[in-house]
């Protein structure tokens, strides 16, 4: 069943924002991360050194796993940041910082 459905939950009108140039729909009150899962993506990020695959892990800012840049701004924490329409979402190698 719907989430929205079983919480009788009523959001404002979605609207879009991009991931590495894909579009995606947001709902206002999204994180990041909920925006992302919404669209099936459950990676965003590799590790420093493996580069390993991350995504969400505690959904609380704790362990930093879900870090992705956000208009331009890296090692955003995408469990906490809220989504805003027209944001530039871009996975993130590393540590984010260019070289």
């Amino acid at each position: 069943m719907n989430p929205l459905e079983l919480a009788r939950a009523v959001p404002g009108p979605a609207f879009t924002v991009t991931l590495d140039g894909r579009e995606l729909e947001a709902l206002p009150g999204q994180t990041v991360a909920a925006t992302l899962w919404a669209a099936g993506v459950t990676s965003w990020r590799t590790t420093r050194g493996a580069g390993r695959p991350r995504g969400i892990f505690c959904g609380i800012g704790v362990c930093h796993d879900c870090l992705v840049t956000v208009n331009e701004r890296p090692n955003q924490r995408a469990c906490l940041v809220p989504v805003r329409p027209g944001d530039a979402i871009r996975t993130q190698e590393g540590t984010g910082h260019e070289h």
